[in-house]
């Protein structure tokens, strides 16, 4: 094809796929339009998703030898997923007591610690006042109950201050500490709730990994003081948030001896169908790469004594799905003969610090740690005023608390460029194993898919205005159905095709394609939301055909389009979440679609389009869908990439990505097999792709880089 027919067919793909050429206008906004099916697709999809995880969830462990077998590498898995993989440096802590505030009964110091530096912990650690000898200690871990007073935040830990306080009266050391957000240095929990910080699951970052850290920490802290703690016999609860903090931290160290989480955990189930995930932040939850149900964190405390606490009308921990939970950790504590280890407190209420709650949990406090079983006779009151509790008079200049998110896990190093043919095999190799294990776990095994999972049925198949147009329905996935489009020239039989260009569409995309497809195919589209039609670029496309022996296929992944669910931002937002929680990202998926697409368009008819070059299309965050589709699908001869971003911190977000490599190492991987043009504002940011292939001899060609006009509108 000579460099002419390439620039025309340039501007022509993309007036056809919604891609302005010079001079064009942006459509107007789509009409509203009916998206029950698309509601209603997602939500069989997330309850598909949901059961196969958590029938799957300890299914394996039969035996105490099974148990064995697993435990320390579900723990693994653990530190992983909450970004604390490898472990971070257990650096000095730099205690300080910054003042004591005394009672009658016990003395609260004060506590301040650095978790890593810059990384400041507060906390109120509750001594009683006669220390005759080390004593047990709990480690008090806070919900999140704000107390703010003229722009000065005391910590929740002001908040729940009277659980520190009964603990020092009846015979106890208590470390209550203040969580990332609401403590005394006010952190983000909620990037992806609340602030569109979907670069969280790219890095592989979770706020939960912090409190996680945060509370390891807080045992060290406790390590230290040998003068009153017993490092032998250490608790840990906390309510709600730090009933999740109370599940990570008891998982994780078995420096914790007994543990009750309160209102700290239910199930997928809950989470993902019922939906309460929508009343939790991020801190509540993992990055999910291994694809757990919750039971998973709970076994891992086995066999230490654990009471599993709630109330019976939580909102946002339903009953249903706490048993749930209990059930099956009770299974591993009975094969390891410990069935008194565990128990099920349920106390009528809703979401609340109740008394009832309080008794049992310090009743199996005493019983475990002081082999106490004697009545409760005194209630966890408040004494203080928040301002006493408060840990800084000044907030300290060198902290790190408020922008941790962006440094707590670390990002893979830009790469060297390779030396060799096999320096880079090996690194590409890399590359691609991390993608499939870490990144794209939650997609089907590609083993179970083959082309009769397609389910292929041809919708429609017309002759019309010079073009053939042709429809597909296809099987992504169990759940997932959805559409795919072909159009050539009329008369033009498959076999003399030159190419054929699968275009992935956004949103915008998807619009533009309608506008023109309409307008010569409105009775076949007719199932769709049609916005305003557009004349002349239906004839643009139409001349396309009749000049090139080319085939365009168009694909809406799921969301998008047809299979659009509720618009609100709100639910955008928390389907997105529901994702993360089954160890997707939704851009993850659609890359799946695009490669489902690309076997549908293989197979149709009977393999009419297998011999025929592929090219794939796509711009912005479908310029990265595409992309990765192309490096797990064979046979891409060429990629259009327009306005592809230079890094996933701005880009879609793929689960762990940035962990391992950013969008210049995928460019290099997908220019080894395919053809690239880049449309972009700006040349440069693409330099290690052009470099690996002149270090490597690839054909100069393979990856061009072309600067879009400057008066082109978007």
């Amino acid at each position: 094809m000579t460099s002419l027919r390439l620039v025309c067919a340039v501007i022509l793909l993309g007036t056809l796929i919604g891609f302005p050429a010079s001079g064009q206008t942006k459509t107007d906004k789509p009409p509203v339009r009916d998206t029950s099916r698309g509601d209603r697709m997602i939500a069989e999809y997330f309850r598909i998703e949901t059961e196969k995880l958590a029938s799957g969830c300890l299914a394996d462990i039969h035996s105490v030898d099974d148990w064995k077998a697993h435990r320390d590498e579900y723990r693994a898995q653990l530190f992983e997923m909450l970004g604390l993989d490898p472990l971070p440096e257990r650096t000095p802590l730099e205690p300080k007591v910054t003042g004591v505030v005394e009672h009658d009964h016990f003395r609260v110091e004060k506590v301040q610690f650095q978790s890593r530096p810059g990384l400041y912990v507060t906390g109120n650690l509750y001594v009683p006042k006669q220390v005759d000898k080390a004593l047990p200690a709990i480690l008090y871990v806070c919900g999140h109950g704000l107390v703010k007073k003229d722009g000065i935040s005391f910590g929740n830990k002001a908040h729940y201050q009277h659980h520190g306080a009964w603990f020092a009266r009846n015979g106890y050391v208590c470390l209550t500490i203040d969580t990332l957000q609401m403590g005394e240095i006010e952190g983000i929990h909620h990037g992806t709730y609340k602030y569109d910080m979907w670069w969280w699951n790219s890095r592989g970052y979770t706020s939960a990994g912090v409190e996680a850290w945060n509370c390891i920490r807080a045992l060290d802290y406790l390590e230290t003081r040998p003068e009153i703690v017993d490092a032998t016999r250490i608790g840990v609860t906390g309510r709600s948030g730090g009933g999740a903090y109370s599940w990570w931290i008891a998982a994780l160290d078995e420096r914790i001896k007994v543990a009750v989480p309160v209102a700290g955990i239910t199930d997928l189930r809950n989470h993902v169908i019922d939906g309460t995930v929508e009343g939790h932040c991020d801190c509540m939850f993992m990055v999910n790469t291994y694809r757990w149900d919750y039971a998973k964190v709970a076994a891992l405390v086995a066999p230490r004594p654990l009471l599993i606490s709630n109330t019976d009308k939580d909102g946002i921990f339903p009953l249903d799905g706490v048993v749930r939970v209990h059930d099956r950790v009770r299974k591993i504590y009975r094969l390891l003969g410990a069935d008194k280890n565990l128990g099920l407190q349920i106390t009528e209420g809703p979401h609340a610090d109740t008394q009832e709650l309080h008794i049992h949990a310090f009743r199996w406090f005493n019983r475990f740690l002081k082999n106490d079983t004697s009545q409760i006779e005194t209630a966890a009151v408040k004494f203080f005023q928040p301002e006493q509790l408060r840990v800084f008079s000044d907030l300290p200049a060198d902290q790190i608390n408020t922008k941790i998110q962006e440094t707590f896990v670390p990002t893979a190093k830009p790469p060297e460029v390779p030396t060799s043919a096999e320096a880079w095999s090996t690194q590409r190799d890399g590359w691609l194993k991390s993608l499939r294990e870490k990144a794209f776990r939650g997609w089907p095994d590609d083993s179970d898919l083959d082309a009769r999972s397609l389910d292929i049925t041809k919708e429609f198949d017309v002759e019309r205005e010079g073009i053939r147009f042709a429809a597909y329905n296809f099987i992504s996935q169990p759940g997932i159905r959805l559409r795919l489009y072909v159009a050539h020239r009329a008369g033009l039989t498959r076999d003399k095709l030159e190419l054929i260009v699968l275009n992935a569409l956004d949103e915008e995309g998807w619009t533009k394609w309608l506008t023109s497809m309409q307008v010569g195919f409105a009775e076949q589209l007719k199932d769709e939301t049609l916005p305003a039609p557009d004349a002349k670029a239906f004839d643009e496309t139409r001349k396309m055909f009749q000049s090139f022996a080319w085939g365009m296929a168009y694909i809406a992944p799921r969301g998008i389009g047809p299979t659009a669910w509720d618009q609100s931002p709100k639910k955008q937002t928390q389907h997105r979440r529901r994702f993360l929680l089954l160890g997707q990202t939704l851009d993850g998926m659609r890359v799946w679609d695009v490669r489902r697409a690309a076997q549908t368009l293989r197979a149709a008819d009977k393999g009419g389009f297998h011999k025929t070059p592929l090219w794939l299309q796509g711009e912005h965050s479908m310029a990265v869908v595409s992309l990765y589709a192309s490096l797990f699908e064979p046979n891409i001869a060429r990629l259009d990439l327009w306005h592809l971003p230079q890094s996933h911190q701005s880009g879609p977000d793929l689960l762990n990505v940035m962990r391992y490599l950013d969008l210049p190492q995928t460019l290099a991987m997908a220019a080894e097999r395919s053809s690239i043009r880049l449309y972009q504002k700006i040349a440069s940011g693409w330099e290690f792709p052009q470099a690996v292939a002149a270090k490597l001899g690839w054909n100069a060609k393979q990856i061009q880089v072309r600067t879009l006009p400057s008066t082109k509108v978007e």
